[in-house]
């Protein structure tokens, strides 16, 4: 296992490639962000380059895959997505799922992601590159989301069976929404690609004051067999290069 740091959380007022070169000053040398299709990819790779610093993850346009009538907009936004992460050498891509569609059944809405991530693997098998979809918390940062349970993502990428398409289980969020951590990851370790953490409450440090004891957390996670990325997508209270720091000595992995 491996930390990411999602310098969109982290460095959300600095610019990206400076943001970049923190990551390796931390003592980090992986990192993701969220959107892509507002930079200068170009830049972004050179710093990259010039820091030595890899990048895990980064998201796909936000199109709802619960609407089928949007299915061929999502398509389109992933395509142009692996153009970028093959681009920037990015083989993780982290999909929302989109907001409750109210002209649609509950049923009819996960049927629709499960068919439109069928589409995808095709595309993604040729790529190379693993999607990702993320289950949110609804009660305090993302009301009306459709997919807040990860029992019910799992159930999702298990009708799809393909190991291109996985889930991304965040910690923070499903504390919220289910608790039950260590048994939900053990129990589904095999799809899961990618994994967020932050404190709670407050989103903040996943160390101190927080009822998350993440040694415990990740050490199940480990011995689960998980080897991939932990993302580092929480809001610090102090400076963040600080943060980071004290991270590596509160939370060794």
């Amino acid at each position: 296992m491996f930390y990411s740091v999602c310098v969109s959380a982290l460095f959300s007022k600095t610019p990206l490639q400076e943001a970049i070169g923190l990551v390796k000053q931390a003592g980090y040398d992986t990192c993701e962000f969220w959107s892509w299709w507002d930079k200068d990819l170009a830049t972004v790779k050179a710093a990259l380059d010039e820091h030595q610093v890899r990048l895990s993850a980064m998201c796909t346009r936000f199109v709802p895959l619960n609407d089928p009538a949007k299915r061929q907009e999502y398509l389109d936004g992933l395509a142009e997505t692996l153009k970028a992460a093959e681009l920037l050498d990015c083989r993780t891509i982290i999909s929302q799922v989109g907001q409750e569609q109210p002209h649609l059944s509950r049923e009819e809405q996960t049927q629709s992601i499960v068919d439109g991530l069928k589409v995808c693997v095709p595309l993604l098998e040729k790529a190379g590159v693993t999607l990702v979809i993320e289950p949110l918390n609804t009660k305090f940062d993302h009301p009306g989301y459709f997919l807040a349970r990860s029992d019910e993502a799992f159930a999702i990428v298990r009708k799809v069976n393909s190991p291109y398409v996985k889930v991304l289980f965040d910690i923070y969020h499903q504390q919220i929404t289910e608790g039950n951590l260590i048994p939900n990851i053990t129990g589904n370790a095999e799809w899961i690609d990618h994994i967020h953490m932050a404190g709670h409450p407050g989103r903040h440090e996943p160390f101190g004051r927080n009822e998350i004891h993440y040694p415990s957390v990740l050490a199940a996670l480990k011995e689960a067999g998980y080897t991939g990325a932990i993302g580092l997508e929480y809001f610090p209270q102090t400076d963040p290069m600080e943060s980071l720091q004290k991270l590596l000595k509160e939370v060794p992995l």
